[in-house]
């Protein structure tokens, strides 16, 4: 993503995000300026990726912060309590929202109304610098996995507009090719909404990465042709024992590199990680609209009244993974050890 493109910006009275429903036909910013409009962002998928959804739920909290009128703080946390409650109803799947959440509302402390206001702008500029740093170093730390003249596999969209940093999948790619490696990226079209044709070939475009888009379905052809290396993919949710929660087809592309002796490995920073959850039969998988699906961009491309399932993420159990990368080390197998942060 070019220098001039930020996809999260905070300026004090209003949050401006690069529109990521828009591209990559047209780069246009969105300022949003209390806690409803950050919400309704995140539900439209304006603002996506599980990182990055955390920091906009964290301005949108300051945001609806600054709106409150009380007169003392007991009133003032009375009132922020909605604010936050409707920034959690966004969306289900991703930890980091959560994780963003609880830290704001332990941030909420001071002698005054100013006060506390102050302090939760402080703790989202927090949260969004250690997740810039965090994504930076897990990426160079996943970079070590990758060889020169690798060619990499990689699902749905983990970069710089999914985490408002240095990206995750998609951060270790650009860490290897600032090494000096040769490499090739085989991004997957990602349906039902296309981020993965959408964004991440664009964004690999202009880090000048080559990369080839197929369909989802054409994976397993291009493993089985020997043409992969390995499966570089972000995640939403990483459970205590290393199941991990992504985009829906994860697992599918998971089993095809275990079946072709691929190694998958999954990027993501400490955030990501709920160690309140056992395994991954425990995350909430958002379903989303039936008419991403029977829709591209507004057209209808389905029969009329068909059934239709839309589960955005589905679980890959750990089992599946050759090892986490984060920004405090990688890890392998036994998750439920190594894990633990």
């Amino acid at each position: 993503m070019p220098m001039s493109l930020r996809a999260i910006e905070w300026l004090d009275d209003k949050l401006r995000i690069l529109d990521q429903s828009k591209l990559p036909q047209e780069q246009s910013f969105i300022d949003l300026v209390d806690y409803q409009d950050v919400a309704l962002a995140i539900k439209e998928m304006q603002v996506r990726g599980a990182p990055a959804i955390g920091i906009a739920a964290a301005y949108g909290i300051a945001l609806g912060a600054q709106g409150i009128k009380a007169a003392n703080k007991e009133e003032f946390l009375v009132q922020l309590n909605p604010v936050m409650q409707t920034l959690a109803a966004t969306r289900p799947t991703a930890a980091n929202l959560f994780q963003a959440i609880s830290r704001m509302e332990k941030a909420a402390i001071g002698d005054n109304v100013p006060e506390i206001k102050g302090a939760l702008a402080d703790e989202a500029r927090q949260i969004h610098s250690e997740e810039v740093e965090a994504t930076k170093r897990l990426s160079y730390l996943g970079a070590e996995l990758i060889q020169n003249g690798f060619t990499i596999l990689t699902h749905c969209n983990a970069g710089p507009l999914a985490t408002a940093g240095y990206g995750t999948a998609l951060g270790v790619i650009k860490a290897a090719k600032e090494q000096g490696k040769g490499l090739n990226v085989i991004a997957t079209e990602t349906r039902p909404l296309l981020q993965g044709a959408r964004l991440t070939a664009w964004e690999l475009q202009q880090e000048g990465i080559p990369v080839t888009l197929i369909t989802d379905s054409m994976a397993g052809y291009f493993m089985r042709q020997g043409k992969i290396n390995c499966v570089v993919v972000g995640a939403d949710r990483i459970a205590a024992n290393g199941d991990v929660a992504n985009k829906i087809g994860t697992y599918t592309l998971a089993v095809l590199a275990k079946e072709n002796n691929i190694p998958f490995y999954v990027a993501a920073p400490t955030s990501t990680i709920d160690l309140s959850l056992a395994c991954g039969a425990e995350i909430p998988i958002e379903e989303r609209n039936p008419e991403e699906v029977t829709h591209i961009r507004g057209i209808h491309i389905a029969p009329e009244g068909i059934g239709v399932a839309n589960p955005a993420f589905d679980i890959t159990t750990h089992n599946y993974v050759s090892a986490i990368i984060t920004e405090k080390g990688i890890i392998r197998e036994p998750y439920g050890e190594g894990i633990q942060v």
